[in-house]
């Protein structure tokens, strides 16, 4: 299977879910691992701060 190890966390939920959960625009990812998923917040938020900082520069 293509997509078992992919996980998504639900912008809509606000949970972690496998590839069949919603749909793509509610979520992001993939993340390799659920684990992963769980911080799906907390790295965006990085990445957007980086992204920022890189823009200012």
């Amino acid at each position: 299977m293509a997509h078992e190890n992919e996980w998504y966390f639900c912008l809509k939920h606000h949970r972690v879910e496998p590839w069949d959960g919603c749909r793509a625009a509610d979520r992001l990812g993939p993340y390799p691992d659920k684990e992963t998923a769980e911080h799906a917040l907390e790295i965006a938020q990085q990445r957007n701060e980086a992204a920022d900082e890189y823009d200012e520069s």
